[in-house]
This record gives structure tokens, sequence and C-alpha cells, in this order.
């Protein structure tokens, strides 16, 4: 058995040593809360049960008492508070196991609870970076990437666009102080752009800022 068998990060969310020259600008988790409820769905998936203990109750109160109508629905209500539970899990899970990075020179995603994946995203790899700001400070940056860098949605996921399956989009998802973390992702992209060569490099990315 090989000593890779036993390998670890030599940089907490990056595969390897730094080269000379890059530094670390930004580290950072989704919020796990956050995540549940906005990629896994948390308030959708409480609401049909809900909406179930409800038909169930409507149904029966014509022939039952009110309050055996009422333990009628209970059950739903009972699998409407462990499913929650079970996707709080889940979302806390992803959200431990995943570190985004940023540097001066890419964006790195350690992403994946089951099976480990890390993304390496160069800025000039990068054409868009389009940031979601949700209440509480909170957003998403989706990056559009280059034509010829190509991921799977099914393989990104939490950590992707809602609804681009055609061309799946790397997202860094729920992260808090979005306003401060896509000016330092902006600023750094910028610059290395600028001195990787300003003359022949292709233009820096666009942040867009969308507002939801």
């Amino acid at each position: 058995m090989s000593e890779d068998d036993f390998a670890v990060e030599p940089i907490e969310g990056l595969p390897e040593l730094l080269p000379k020259g890059e530094v670390i600008l930004w580290q950072g988790r989704p919020n796990w809360l956050r995540l549940t409820i906005e990629s896994l769905n948390l308030w959708w998936v409480i609401g049909y049960f809900g909406l179930l203990a409800a038909w169930r109750f409507l149904t029966v109160i014509d022939y039952m008492p009110l309050g055996t109508a009422f333990y009628a629905s209970i059950p739903f209500l009972f699998v409407a508070a462990f499913v929650g539970l079970l996707l709080c899990g889940v979302g806390y899970i992803q959200a431990k196991e995943t570190l985004y990075t940023i540097t001066n020179r890419r964006v790195v995603m350690r992403i994946g609870a089951a099976l480990t994946l890390t993304l390496n995203l160069p800025f000039t790899k990068i054409d868009n970076a389009a940031v979601a700001k949700k209440r509480g400070g909170f957003g998403n940056i989706a990056l559009e990437t280059s034509g010829d860098t190509k991921f799977s949605f099914f393989v990104l996921w939490p950590h992707a666009r809602s609804w681009y399956f055609g061309k799946p989009q790397p997202t860094l998802k729920c992260i808090p102080d979005i306003e401060k973390v896509s000016s330092i992702l902006g600023q750094a992209a910028k610059s290395r752009i600028i001195e990787k060569d300003n003359h022949t490099q292709p233009s820096a990315p666009r942040v867009d800022m969308v507002m939801n």
C-alpha cells in the first residue's frame, strides 16, 4: 500500500502546497442552514408534508370527531420532522466537508462528503462570475468557465448554479459577507490577468451582481 493512501492536505482545502508567489486571499464554507434551505429545499419538503397532513385532516373531519381527525394527520407531521432533520444533517455534513479558497491566481473548491473532489479554476479559465446577493449578507458566486472546461451538474451538486444543466457552473454557495468576498475575487482576478500578460491574455472575468 503506497503512502498516497494516507495523504492529507498540506494546506486545508488545497491538494498541494502553493507555488511560489501564490497566496491565499480568502477561505470559507457555506452556511449549513442556508445551504439546506436553498439547495436541499428544506421548506418546500416540510411544506409538502404539511399539506398532506392538512389534506388528511380535511378528508376525515366529516366522519370523525375533531380530536380523532387531528390525530389521524399527526403521522404526516412526524414524517415532516424526520425528513427535515435528515435534510439538515445532510446540509451540515456537506457544508462541513466543503471549503472554498480564493488565491491571487485561482479559485479552488473542495467539495463532496462521500466522495471528495477538488476543483482548480485558474482566473484565465473563468469568463464571468455572477454574484447573487441574498438576505442577511449571504450569497452565491457562480463561475462561468471557458468553453473547453466542462463539468457534470450532478458531480458539482449542490455546488452548482440552479437550472444550468447544459453548461453547469461551479458555484460558491451560501457564503457569508458576499459583497466582501465578491470584491476580493474581482480584484484578484483582474490583478492576475494584468500580471500574466496585459497584451495577449483575455480580459479579467466580469463580476455581475444580482439581487435576490
